[in-house]
Formats: C-alpha cells, sequence, structure tokens
C-alpha cells in the first residue's frame, strides 16, 4: 500500500484534533471535533474554511495552449478572458466524463486547470494522449500552491478585512481576483463547492498556507472537514466524480448532458472545432435515457447511494449519492433563525420521463421508503444566505 500523500495544511489540521481518512491517496480531515453537523450549520450562517489543496492544479502553456484546451475541455476556453473561470468537462469520445474540472486564466500567457484529486495522474495521462499534436505542455503544481476554500455569509467581509481592499473579485460568479495579506499575493476566485452565495478560493504559495489558515481561524472562520463539505454540496445541488458522473451504479457510463450542469458546462461554438466526445454530446443534447434529479426522501431513513429506485412497483433507476443534512429553519425575511432540522436527501439517476414533483420509492435496507423527485434543495441566488426549500 502507497503512503498517502499530505498537503501543507497537514500540521494544521492534527493541531486542531481533525479525524484524518484516506481521500484518493491523500489523508484529509473528515471532521473536526465539533462534528460535521455543526460544521454544516456553521458555514451556512458564517464562514467555513476547507483544506482543498488536495484537488490537482495544472499549469497549461505553450503556443497551442488555447487550441489543446479547446480539443480536450468541452467548454469554451476561447471565451475566457483574465479574471475569468470557467466550469467545464474532460469527456470521453462516447460523452461521458474522464472527470469535471475548473479552467482559470489569471494572465493572458497560461491557464491554470484545477481537476479532482484522485483523478489527477489519469487526467494527466488522458492529455497525453493529445499533446503531441499541440506545442504547449501540461505541468503539474499541485504541490507548489496549496488551496483554501473560504465560504459562507462572513467570507467576503473576513477577506476584505485580512487585505484591506473594498473588492476581493468581480460581482459575478468565476469572478477572478489577486489580493494581498501581509505582504503575501493571494490568488482569489469567486468560486466553491458549497453552493453558499457567498464565497471565495484562495491560492497561496505552499510554505504559507498555514499562516492563512490560522489568519482565517483568526477571524472567525472555522475549520470544515470533507464530510461536511459532501452534505453541503449536496444540499447545493453540485455533481461530484464517481457519484453523479463517471460510471453509475450498474457499470455503464454517465452522460455528461444527463448532469444539469451540463448546459453550463458543454460549448458547441463554432471556434470549439471537432473536440472529444462532439458527436456524442450533440446526440445527448436532445436527451439521455436516464438524469440525475435530486431526491429528497419523505419516510424516516437515510438515503445512500446504490439504493434502488422504484416508482409504481417498477425499476427506475438507482440513487447516487445520499445522506442526512442539517439545516436552519428560516423566518418570513429568510433569516436563520435558533432552530435547526434534518432531512435525508441526494440524487436519483432515473428515467428521463420522471421529473419534480414525481413520487418516487427507495429500497432502504430491504423496505421501500417513499421519496420525491425536487427541482432543488436549496436556493443560491438571495445572499447573504442559502435558502433551504422542504416539501410542503
Amino acid at each position: 500500500m502507497s503512503e498517502l500523500k499530505r498537503t501543507s495544511l497537514y500540521p494544521a489540521h492534527l493541531a486542531a484534533g481533525a479525524a484524518l481518512v484516506d481521500f484518493g491517496g491523500w489523508e484529509m480531515p473528515v471532521q473536526y471535533p465539533t462534528g460535521i453537523v455543526a460544521e454544516h450549520l456553521y458555514d451556512r450562517r458564517k464562514c467555513g474554511i476547507f483544506d482543498v489543496s488536495h484537488m490537482g492544479r495544472l499549469l497549461v502553456e505553450g503556443p497551442d495552449r488555447l487550441a489543446f484546451l479547446q480539443k480536450v475541455l468541452s467548454g469554451n476556453a476561447a471565451a475566457l478572458v483574465p479574471g475569468r473561470a470557467q466550469y467545464c468537462m474532460i469527456p470521453t469520445e462516447t460523452g461521458g466524463a474522464v472527470d469535471d474540472a475548473y479552467l482559470y486564466m489569471y494572465e493572458p500567457e497560461n491557464y491554470m486547470l484545477i481537476v479532482n484529486a484522485a483523478n489527477t495522474e489519469k487526467d494527466l495521462a488522458h492529455f497525453a494522449r493529445y499533446l503531441p499534436d499541440y506545442d504547449c505542455r501540461v505541468t503539474n503544481i499541485t504541490d507548489s500552491y496549496s488551496s483554501i476554500a473560504v465560504q459562507g455569509p462572513e467570507a467576503e467581509a473576513i477577506l476584505k478585512e485580512l487585505s484591506g481592499v473594498e473588492t476581493i473579485t468581480g460581482p459575478k460568479k468565476n469572478d477572478l481576483g489577486q489580493i494581498t495579506i501581509q505582504g503575501k499575493p493571494v490568488r482569489v476566485s469567486k468560486t466553491g463547492y458549497t453552493g453558499d452565495p457567498i464565497g471565495y478560493e484562495v491560492f497561496i504559495d505552499a510554505k504559507d498556507a498555514v499562516w492563512l489558515w490560522n489568519l482565517l481561524i483568526n477571524r472567525g472562520a472555522q475549520p470544515t472537514g470533507l464530510g461536511a463539505r459532501d452534505t453541503l454540496r449536496l444540499e447545493a445541488g453540485l455533481p461530484l466524480y464517481g457519484h453523479e458522473l463517471g460510471t453509475a451504479p450498474d457499470g455503464t457510463e454517465i452522460p455528461i448532458f444527463a448532469v444539469s450542469l451540463a448546459r453550463f458546462a458543454v460549448s458547441f461554438a463554432p471556434e470549439k472545432g471537432d473536440f472529444v466526445g462532439r458527436a456524442a454530446l450533440e446526440a445527448q443534447r436532445a436527451g439521455t435515457e436516464k438524469k440525475i434529479v435530486p431526491i429528497t426522501l419523505t419516510d424516516r431513513g437515510v438515503l445512500r447511494g446504490g439504493m434502488e429506485v422504484f416508482q409504481n412497483g417498477q425499476a427506475v433507476g438507482w440513487v447516487t449519492s445520499g445522506t442526512m443534512v442539517p439545516y436552519w429553519v428560516l423566518d418570513e425575511q429568510g433569516q436563520p433563525t435558533e432552530a435547526t432540522g434534518r432531512r435525508s436527501i441526494g440524487f436519483a439517476y432515473v428515467d428521463s420521463r420522471l421529473g419534480p414533483g414525481d413520487a418516487v420509492q427507495v429500497n432502504v435496507r430491504g423496505k421501500l421508503l417513499r421519496g420525491e423527485l425536487v427541482k432543488r434543495h436549496m436556493r443560491q441566488d438571495l445572499p447573504p444566505y442559502g435558502r433551504v426549500e422542504l416539501l410542503k
């Protein structure tokens, strides 16, 4: 068994008493002493910080960098300008996902591509098939830079206080910026994996990561582990590779267009040319046999990935992700009260004829429990708080 890799923030996790697990070959905090529920709720009300330094960071540079990215990514890299990022897929020839990724353009002469930690080597091997046709290079810079997600209603205020600037990035999602904190350069992106209406990810030299982490904690941010990161992204309706992307529970390839975010991640602009998987994705655009839909369990129980979903006695799909998620009870103005609740939510990969409002049953440990497909679990368009949507 190979030794687990560790991020530059590993000493900080140890000092905080984190429970550590193997995540994609990295020794990462799954939770801190306060626990997953408390971490989730603190993020939604104040500010959670997450070590995301395990994510692969790839630098793409060279004369043909744009042409290469147009070939191997689903997004239109030509639409990027310095100061912007875009969500995209690394497609297979058959229209599935090698990985999902984020492409950043901080300066005109190169791009930074962020990929899933467990997929970094696989993604590099995939790119190597196409690189000989292009005058460019892809360099793994994961160990050189650390990344911290700063998420939640107080995230912007904390970063402004630390940097002394009035504007962290532009106002739109995927805007990028560069700030200085106590003389140290910090790159910032208005992105995140929690669905918080206010949230950023910061990139800093690896040697300065613990220093910045501690500064954020001193300003009121709370360390948050992988457990709460998963409950937060589920509540936000964000897919996870290996669950909503990649391979389905029956071993078949999940089509990219089965995921609703495909409409943002895939471009058929003329300048894209004949990119990898284009023909398959064009066919998928008209519809797929199954699709990923948010699901809520209405009976008492807990959804888990792999559970079979039924309607009227007929098997219609599977749960791809599911767990029990806490939430703040909101008042009439959408402000959190002191009351909390819990619900079992997730995603289901089901027959495309089904959709929000449809009643289903889920096989939970041999019992068929009632559930309902829904449009979303939470609204993210009314800052500063995410607003949960509960079944009537």
